[in-house]
């Protein structure tokens, strides 16, 4: 694959990011910005320069580990996985997109002072000859780029430097009129006059030495345009009537007009349409480098990576960019979707800033040249005022937000999920702590391993599957001296009455109590046989376990029968309601099996499935299986890895031989095990969203599914997270 040529200097790097910013927020902004907060409009720029370090700072530090093309798309896709990465790249593709075409619309009035044309043909005609330049090559870009923001800065020296000594302080008077809610709301709205702060990180791949020119471009941009900002509006504020330029089109000029006469208002137009037009261009050189970097990671098709021979730039990217900028300024309402993409922006800065925690937290290697400092306390920072300044957009912003980031997983669900199978290090770094937790768990399992369990026998299973039951309940208890309470539940009609003569016992009652006692001696452990009669087995099942200080219940699992499938499943109502474990077996025989399987569904083991394993295969010798599903293609590298990592942590806590085994899907599996134990379904995830995960085949022996106790289950939102990391 062609790469792209390092050929933008110090120079050009700080021309890209200065003429990024300065355009709508000073020329355009400040108008609309004094109708919300009056002269305190001065206050929300200085903020608003504030909340933007934290995104600077971690930008600046991805951008030295990772100078790629692409910029908040690599960083946030590397760091929170595909799906985060796809929403990051399409939306500031067209958040970019869209303030470049606000760029050349919103300069066009102040040309329109000193000539009669008209707008649309004129922004049209703009934004094809700076496309044209992009398409020349980087080189050319960041030359214009340079003359252009020098020329602009001269201009607005002279406006700021003449107007000065006019600054009235009467124009202050009421500063905070407004209140903390206008200067909120007015920092939102001039948020967006930074956001070009970081659009250098995305050309990251086409800068000399990025390890100190990307850091000293944005940081140092930063600072002298959130001077530039400030010493402007107060000017501008300072010199002007109070209320005579809010809502103006061309702010600057109605200012520069009071103090420079004639002359300031050429200048002052001058420099507008070179600022805007500025915006405009580093717009489309950074936007056109976003599906760029998406085609070579297979989030978009691959014709946009292609990079031209003749001019080494990438022309179809650019090109397509050029088209959204072109029917953007013909056909769409370009300011209200300016704000629109705004709101975009500032969520996406909050997700540059947690993109760095889990580069630093994760497993992947992570080396950049440049730190951010107070780490991680500037990153938290930065995500909960970029939350905060979110709910100061309005609604409509919202709703185009999400409108935005609805139509990214669209895309990804539709053409990205199907070609790539990658982890964002956010991913595996939470997997991670799930797994620990897991570990956690089971470790927490050895001072509560069940002293009392009810083996419930609800029918007559024939003396041998009786004993098996039996059996296995011995081999859970036996580990702290437990005892097994062996009960008969009879069912009789609701007609009938419970009276003395249902209580008396049967010859075949009595059998049952001698032969369960027996096995007292045979197993080595405290048995008890009982008989219940009643209208419904399931509620006598849970008040017997209750009244009994049950730890656990083991019963045969029926299949449903027509009773059931009309009124509801027993089984599921007993494992919703009983105050302990509730083991179900798929009874096949159980005679001092050696080969104990544990199965699991790709994600971390249960405790207690874990812990009835080990109990089982202790009690006989054996060893423990643990079985995973083979995803083939479908797993990523770094899911192996941290699935290997917690398999060995694991092994580390049994007391018993454990081997992990991968096992197909489709019906392969390694040789049959004497007994498997696996966790049952959680009832409340029945309809979770992303419930795709494999079902591994039929055992073909006994099969225990272990139901915890509802105290003992892991909360839903912890087992929501495991559906969707693992």
């Amino acid at each position: 694959m062609k790469e792209l040529e390092r050929d933008l200097g110090l120079p050009s790097v700080l021309a890209i990011s200065i003429g990024a910013m300065i355009g709508s927020g000073i020329f355009i902004l400040p108008a609309l910005a004094l109708e919300i907060a009056g002269p305190a409009v001065v206050l929300a720029y200085l903020l608003a320069g504030l909340l933007v370090v934290p995104a600077a700072l971690s930008k600046s530090e991805m951008a030295t580990a990772m100078p790629e093309a692409g910029g908040t798309y690599i960083y946030i896709e590397r760091g929170m996985g595909p799906l985060l990465g796809t929403i990051a790249g399409v939306g500031t593709w067209f958040s970019l997109s869209f303030k470049g075409a606000l760029a050349l619309v919103g300069g066009v009035p102040y040309l329109l002072l000193l000539f009669d044309l008209p707008l649309q043909p004129v922004a049209l005609g703009l934004a094809t000859i700076l496309i044209l330049v992009n398409l020349v090559g980087a080189k050319q870009t960041g030359r214009l780029q340079l003359v252009i923001v020098v020329v602009m800065l001269a201009a607005l020296g002279w406006f700021a430097a003449g107007s000065a000594p006019s600054v009235q302080s009467a124009n202050f008077a009421g500063f905070f009129d407004s209140g903390v809610g206008g200067l909120l709301a007015a920092t939102g709205l001039v948020f967006v006059s930074y956001a070009g702060v970081t659009k250098v990180a995305s050309i990251a791949e086409e800068v000399e030495n990025p390890g100190r020119n990307i850091p000293l471009g944005i940081l140092g941009s930063l600072v002298f345009t959130t001077i530039l900002y400030v010493a402007i509006v107060t000017v501008l504020v300072g010199i002007t009537d109070p209320g005579s330029v809010a809502g103006s089109l061309t702010p600057v000029a109605v200012a520069a007009e009071v103090t420079l006469g004639q002359a300031g208002v050429v200048a002052v137009i001058l420099a507008a349409i070179l600022a805007l037009v500025s915006t405009a261009n580093a717009g489309i050189l950074s936007s056109s480098r976003y599906p760029f970097a998406m085609s070579r990671d297979k989030l978009a098709p691959p014709s946009l990576s292609t990079v031209s021979e003749r001019f080494g730039t990438p022309v179809t990217s650019i090109t397509l960019t050029g088209a959204v900028l072109l029917a953007l300024i013909a056909f769409v309402p370009i300011l209200e979707i300016a704000k629109l993409a705004s709101a975009f922006q500032i969520m996406v800065f909050a997700l540059i800033n947690l993109a760095v925690v889990a580069f630093r937290e994760g497993e992947t290697a992570y080396d950049p040249e440049f730190t951010s400092p107070l780490y991680p306390w500037i990153q938290i920072f930065g995500a909960v005022t970029g939350a905060l300044l979110l709910t100061q957009m309005g609604t409509v912003a919202l709703v185009g937000a999400a409108v935005i980031t609805l139509g990214s997983i669209v895309w990804y669900l539709g053409y990205v999920r199907p070609r790539v199978r990658r982890d964002g290090v956010a991913t595996d770094a939470i997997r991670r702590q799930v797994g620990r937790d897991a570990l956690t768990d089971v470790e927490g399992e050895a001072d509560e391993k069940p002293h009392t369990v009810l083996v419930a026998l609800t029918k007559a299973v024939g003396d041998d599957r009786e004993r098996s039951l039996v059996a296995m309940a011995a081999d859970v208890v036996r580990p702290h001296d437990g005892r097994v309470v062996v009960v008969r539940f009879d069912e009789i009609p609701d007609q009938a009455p419970l009276t003395e003569s249902a209580t008396v016992q049967s010859a075949a009652d009595l059998s049952f109590e001698t032969r369960v006692e027996a096995l007292a001696s045979e197993f080595d452990v405290a048995i008890e046989a009982d008989e219940i009669v009643s209208h419904d087995t399931k509620h006598a099942i849970v008040n017997f376990a209750e009244s009994h200080g049950v730890d656990a219940i083991i019963a045969e699992h029926e299949p449903l029968r027509l009773r059931s499938r009309l009124l509801g499943d027993p089984v599921d109502w007993v494992v919703r309601h009983a105050t302990c474990d509730v083991l179900l077996v798929d009874n096949v025989g159980y005679d001092a099996p050696e080969r104990i399987v544990l199965s699991g569904d790709g994600s971390p083991y249960d405790s207690r499935a874990v812990s009835v394993a080990e109990a089982l295969a202790t009690a006989n010798d054996g060893y423990l299986s643990l079985w995973h599903p083979n995803g083939d293609d479908g797993d990523t590298s770094k899911y192996r890895r941290t699935m290997e990592d917690y398999q060995s942590e694991l092994t580390e806590l049994l007391d018993v031989p454990v081997r992990a085994e991968s096992v197909r899907t489709d019906g392969g599996r390694p040789a049959d095990p004497d007994v498997l134990v696996r966790v049952g379904a959680d009832h409340r995830l029945r309809a979770a969203p992303f419930d795709d995960r494999p079902t591994l085949p039929s055992p073909g022996c006994t099969t225990v599914t272990v139901y915890p106790e509802a105290t003992r289950r892991p909360s839903i939102a912890r087992r929501l997270l495991e559906r969707l990391v693992f």
